[in-house]
């Protein structure tokens, strides 16, 4: 009787102390996924972006951080909107392809906003005012303007607007896309092509900083564009984004930035 007794009371308390640990790891688990008490952390968005878009955007060879003008405002923009992101670098074909499929839910790389690319993603407010200029060798006297572009070898970026704007105005230049606007360039200093047509900044940029006088800027600048940043179509981000963006022009920070990347603003420009 004693015996069948002590094991009933054993059997009683073996079922609490289970019982108690049960309990005591379901109160943890509720704890450690954030159902009571502390957050999840945010999400971290992608921004996609171009590694050779001088000075817009570029890599640094010394650090391998990327940097430029587009760098620098998409993170204080993100910064302002409480947004943390990341940078992947990819060819501009491709991020223009990866943000019209919803692969990156941001992408910035000096993209110029066209009716057509509104279809596919969304964009905000444009943050920079660019247009399409022409360069050649320095000795070269042949062409002073794009209209002098027709029956000449013409190299520009694949899948940029300025690809599209010599295809349907001057069918009979021979179009050359590369991969790499830098890669255009080269084959100018080379001899190789006639002409390179692209974004202005970018053009010039190059000519004074890289062409070591090997090149020169003819013409007016055509096709007026206006960049801006892209974003996956419905993107929660484009309103604070735009707010930040407004608040920069509205209190000097946009200034800031881009008088470190490209000089003085011209007086009474607006963006």
């Amino acid at each position: 009787m004693k015996k069948g007794f002590l094991s009933f009371v054993m059997f009683v308390l073996t079922t609490l102390i289970i019982t108690a640990c049960g309990s005591s790891e379901e109160s943890s688990g509720e704890q450690s996924d954030g159902s009571t008490g502390g957050s999840e952390k945010g999400t971290v968005y992608t921004v996609a972006t171009d590694s050779n878009f001088v000075p817009f955007e570029f890599q640094n060879p010394d650090t391998g951080e990327m940097e430029g003008f587009d760098i620098e405002l998409i993170q204080a923009l993100a910064d302002e909107s409480g947004v943390e992101i990341e940078f992947e670098t990819l060819e501009f074909s491709g991020l223009i392809a990866g943000m019209e499929t919803g692969r990156f839910e941001i992408g910035i790389a000096g993209i110029t906003i066209t009716d057509e690319r509104k279809e596919k993603i969304d964009f905000s407010d444009p943050y920079y005012d660019a247009g399409l200029i022409t360069v050649v060798e320095a000795d070269n006297k042949e062409i002073a303007a794009m209209n002098d572009l027709s029956g000449k070898k013409v190299a520009t970026r694949t899948g940029s607007t300025s690809y599209d704007y010599l295809t349907e105005n001057y069918p009979d230049a021979e179009v050359v896309p590369f991969e790499g606007i830098v890669e255009a360039y080269m084959e100018l200093r080379s001899g190789r092509i006639d002409a390179v047509v692209y974004d202005s900044p970018n053009a010039l940029y190059y000519v004074n900083e890289k062409a070591e006088g090997s090149l020169k800027v003819v013409g007016d600048i055509a096709e007026a564009q206006q960049y801006g940043i892209a974003f996956k179509q419905g993107s929660e981000l484009v309103s604070p984004f735009n707010e930040a963006l407004e608040k920069f022009k509205e209190d000097g920070t946009y200034d800031d930035i881009y008088e470190k990347w490209f000089g003085e603003r011209p007086y009474g420009t607006e963006n």
